[in-house]
This record gives structure tokens, sequence and C-alpha cells, in this order.
């Protein structure tokens, strides 16, 4: 049992296969249960959901680790000696900004890359403005328009997203047919659990979204006009403290990890791989962390929308660089608008 448990620990440990391998069907979820560890797991796609379409979904291309931002300048550290509480939610923290409590969608395309990064840098912009200015960048815009950045929805690298914002800019654009800002995002959110409203999860779109430098006919800018850019951008060194001290004094940051095959299925607790197989690298949001039952946690804010997980959430364990999570953290500070 004690070796088991030890086991359960490392990121990438196989546990005793269960005889049916498909990391949807009941006979996994059940078995990921039967292990009794620090999370719970679920439905959250349909169990003929395609695994074409799930590995879609990881979108931190392999060379990513070739674009990491520098590490960040001393002249940028604030609060080192800010005591560092046991529970942090940026949500609660900064409750003017609405952002920050929103979980978007990127369909079926591989820009977890793109959403990690314009949700932090949206939050960041309310936070340094004092809740003034509260935009959603758009995913849009920095998928099909940041030829730097990689290769859309076949994945990309977050380092350059923020690079991007500091030398491009990025303009404003909400979720799929929300009309909010200047390039709202194109591709359909889709159906993961049961029929429902939404288009079943399949492929990528045929025909993507092109980059157009233009906004939507109802909005009252210029493309030009509408641009908010960074004013730096950088790496979070690679361990928990500096990552908390960061998102406390700024605000969100976008992390990395890789995800296997058992965190499709996460429902609540705290999560750490104990089964099944990688599946690739995926970019995600961290605004906070805490405590579960005796195990620290980083709270994670995902982009599959709110039927999938814990409305959206997940926790995963925090100071052992679970799945490389401490491993790939970006953040920048935004350029004041005015």
């Amino acid at each position: 049992m004690k070796l088991l448990i030890v086991l359960s620990l490392i990121c990438g440990t196989l546990s005793e296969n269960p005889q049916n391998e498909d990391p949807l069907s009941d006979e996994f979820i059940n078995y990921i249960n039967s292990l009794n560890t620090t999370w719970k797991a679920g439905r959250n796609f349909h169990p003929k959901t395609s695994h074409k379409y799930l590995t879609k979904l990881m979108g931190v291309h392999p060379d990513a680790k070739l674009h990491r931002l520098p590490l960040k300048s001393s002249r940028y550290i604030e609060n080192n000696y800010v005591q560092i509480p046991e529970q942090f939610d940026s949500r609660v923290e900064w409750q003017d900004c609405p952002t920050i409590s929103e979980i978007r969608d990127q369909g079926s395309c591989g820009s977890c890359w793109a959403f990690g990064a314009v949700e932090a840098m949206s939050d960041r912009i309310c936070i340094h403005s004092k809740a003034k200015i509260s935009v959603r960048l758009s995913a849009e815009d920095l998928v099909f328009c940041c030829y730097t950045c990689g290769f859309g929805c076949d994945g990309g690298y977050p380092g350059a997203a923020w690079d991007h914002w500091v030398h491009k800019g990025i303009v404003t654009g909400g979720s799929y047919g929300s009309a909010q800002g200047c390039r709202p995002y194109e591709i359909s959110p889709c159906e993961h659990h049961v029929n429902g409203t939404r288009k079943p999860c399949g492929p990528s779109p045929k025909h993507m979204p092109k980059c157009e430098k233009t906004c939507q006919p109802s909005y009252k800018m210029s493309y030009k006009q509408d641009l908010y850019y960074g004013k730096t951008a950088y790496s979070v060194e690679s361990d928990e403290t500096s990552i908390q001290k960061e998102i406390q004094s700024n605000g969100p940051v976008e992390g990395t990890l890789a995800v296997f095959e058992d965190l499709l299925s996460y429902k609540e607790g705290v999560y750490q791989h104990v089964h099944g197989k990688e599946l690739g690298g995926h970019a995600i949001r961290i605004i906070g962390w805490g405590v579960e039952n005796g195990k620290p946690y980083w709270l994670i804010a995902n982009s599959w929308n709110t039927d999938w997980g814990d409305q959206g959430y997940f926790k995963i364990l925090r100071g052992s660089d679970e799945c490389g999570i401490e491993s790939g953290v970006s953040a920048g500070i935004p350029k004041p608008r005015f």
C-alpha cells in the first residue's frame, strides 16, 4: 500500500491497467476512482468523442520550450517580503475584474496556447488599471494573426504569444457569438458530454478563419485604435514561491502542463496523474492556490467550457512540478492604455 501511494505521486507512473484502455470508458473512469487517490473522476466527454479531437485540444507545440521568454527582470519583482497566504483566489482578490471569473471554450482548435495568454492578459489589464479598464483580448486575433506564435489551431508557443502582445499588440474580442469587441472568436464551441444545444465535438473546421486586421462592422473603433500592448513579457522561475508572488502581485499567469488521459475525466479534488498515456502539452491559466485535505494545489482555469471538470476549473498538486505545471509559466505587465 505504501508503495502504491508513493507511485501515485509521481507524474507518469503507470498503474495496473484495466482491460478497457479507452480513456473515456466507464471502466477507465471507475479504475481511477478505485485507486482512492486525492481526486475523483467522472464523465466530461461523450464516450464516442474521437481520440483525434482530444489530442487536438493539446495545443502547446513540442518546440514551445525553444520560445521561452527571459526570466523576469529584478526591476519588475514586487512584494519580495509579502507573506504568502495559505489560500489565494484571484477571483476574490480582484472582484471588480469580471474576466478572472470567466471560462472560455477553444472549440475544436488547438489554440489553448492563445487562450491561456489572452485570458491572463485581460485579467492583468483590469488589475493594473485598478478596474478602470475591463476588456477581453481576442483569442481570434492572436491565433490567426500571430505568424511567429506557431501554427494556429495546430499548436503554438505561449512565450511567443506574450512577446507578440508587447511588440504587435492584440485587439479585443469575446467568445463565439458574443459580438463583443473588435474580433470575437469564430470557432464555435461543441458538445462535450451529452446531446445539447452545441454541435458535436469533432475535428477542426475545414475552413479556418483568416487574419483580418479589421473590426466587426458593429464595433465603433478601428483595428489599429483597438490594439492593447504589453509593456514587458517574461518567464517566471519554476518554483512555487516565485509563481505565488507573481500571481499575488500582478494577477493570473499562463502555465503549461503535460496532459495525461486521466485528466480528461477530472471532476473534483487535487489532481495528480495516476493512470493513462500522455496526450500532449496544454496551456491553462493559473489563478490561485490553496490546500485541500492536506494537499497543496494550484487553482487552474481551463478553456474547455464550463461542462468540463469542476465548472471549467481544476486543482493540481502544487510544489512538486506535477506534470510540469511549474516549469512553463509566462506572464507580462500591460502597457498603460492612455
